[in-house]
């Protein structure tokens, strides 16, 4: 009987990861036309006490290949006590930038109980222009960004857009098993675009219309949860009309973000994305989630079972072999696009120890508050 729900659970991992890893290959890298500029964007960065980190965003925002006439940056600082806003303006003082016209600094103003939200409103709400832009503080942004943004609206006139995002630095094991666990969350998500049904997305790299989203009041509904102010909004917009919610699928969009230094950090971050998943209303991730946890769980039972000889041995490597195949295919998949292929000589041993890591995320989750920012929030 164990042996058999325990097979059923490996089967349908097989079945919701290879359905994943088939839309991946249904998105069609989106090719470049060389098209003459067009689109006005208001980039949105909220930041708070990220002086270590901004110096390398800025330098990437001179570096964009955009007209300077055709976007504005507008930082938003929550709050800041390590000199963050010093450190922009300083940096804007020794650019060929008009401060006034392309990058702008404003306080956040806090009216909910979700820091990020609030920030990214208060820029929408002094925004010039209708297609908005949000990253992050600990972002570098590429070269060819904006043009690729433009490209795509230009060509498919979307009205939302979900891009690609993976980490820099991977140096160490500890980077790289991070890297391997934001490259299988970024193989799903543009899975679930191929299937047509996308349920996940990164703030920090994620574009909308402003009428839109004043049209769907914002992150009205959601702004009791900390986090979420991208995959709860990209909700909305779905429902809005998810014919025109698109994925760009182009190596010169995908922005680089820092993995975390320490494992605390990590787990308070994975703790502050759980908090915004279990909320999401999308039938197919809660059902995606529940698969994944519970095959992790197996994972983690095999041992036990096969030491009671609760499970044979050949089925228990079969199991392992289906499941580490099936994940492999994907991250393989998910690498190849962003040039990250090195990183799956660690794939093997952060396969052994993800299904520890991921069950106790899973767990602590329903009871834990967790620490962001040198801020705590509740579940």
């Amino acid at each position: 009987m164990i042996a058999t729900i325990i097979i059923v659970i490996i089967i349908a991992y097989l079945i919701v990861i290879g359905s994943l890893t088939y839309g991946f290959d249904k998105v069609e890298e989106f090719q470049l036309r060389d098209l003459k500029p067009k689109t006005k964007f208001s980039i949105v960065i909220p930041f708070r006490n990220e002086a270590e980190n901004l110096p390398k965003l800025l330098n990437s925002i001179f570096k964009l290949n955009y007209p300077k006439d055709l976007f504005e940056v507008i930082f938003v600082d929550d709050e800041s006590d390590d000199g963050s806003a010093d450190i922009i303006n300083n940096l804007l003082n020794t650019k060929d930038f008009t401060r006034t016209d392309n990058i702008k600094i404003i306080q956040n103003n806090r009216v909910s109980n979700s820091p990020k939200k609030d920030a990214i409103t208060s820029a929408i709400e002094i925004a010039n222009n209708e297609w908005i832009i949000t990253s992050d503080a600990d972002c570098v942004l590429p070269e060819y960004w904006l043009d690729t943004f433009d490209e795509l609206i230009q060509t498919k006139q979307p009205n939302c857009i979900v891009a690609p995002v993976t980490y820099y630095g991977q140096t160490s094991f500890f980077n790289r098993f991070q890297t391997l666990d934001f490259l299988s969350l970024q193989g799903a998500t543009i899975g679930g675009f191929g299937l047509q049904k996308p349920f996940l997305c990164n703030g920090a790299n994620f574009a909308y219309q402003k009428s839109i989203f004043r049209e769907l009041k914002g992150f009205e509904g959601n702004i009791k949860i900390a986090s979420g102010d991208d995959i709860f909004l990209l909700e909305k917009l779905k429902t809005y009309n998810p014919k025109k919610v698109c994925y760009l699928k182009n190596p010169k969009a995908i922005v680089h973000t820092q993995p975390v230094s320490s494992l605390q950090q990590l787990i308070n971050q994975r703790l502050r994305w759980a908090s915004k998943t279990s909320r999401n209303p999308d039938w197919f991730s809660k059902l995606l989630g529940l698969v994944v946890f519970l095959a992790n769980l197996v994972c983690l039972s095999l041992f036990p079972l096969l030491i009671f000889n609760l499970i044979s041995g050949r089925i228990t490597v079969s199991l392992l072999v289906i499941k580490l195949g099936i994940d492999f295919l994907l991250l393989f998949k998910t690498a190849r696009f962003f040039k990250q292929e090195n990183l799956l000589l660690s794939f093997l041993f952060s396969s052994i120890l993800y299904p520890f890591f991921s069950v106790y995320i899973v767990i602590l989750s329903l009871f834990k508050s967790y620490h962001w920012k040198g801020r705590t929030f509740k579940k």
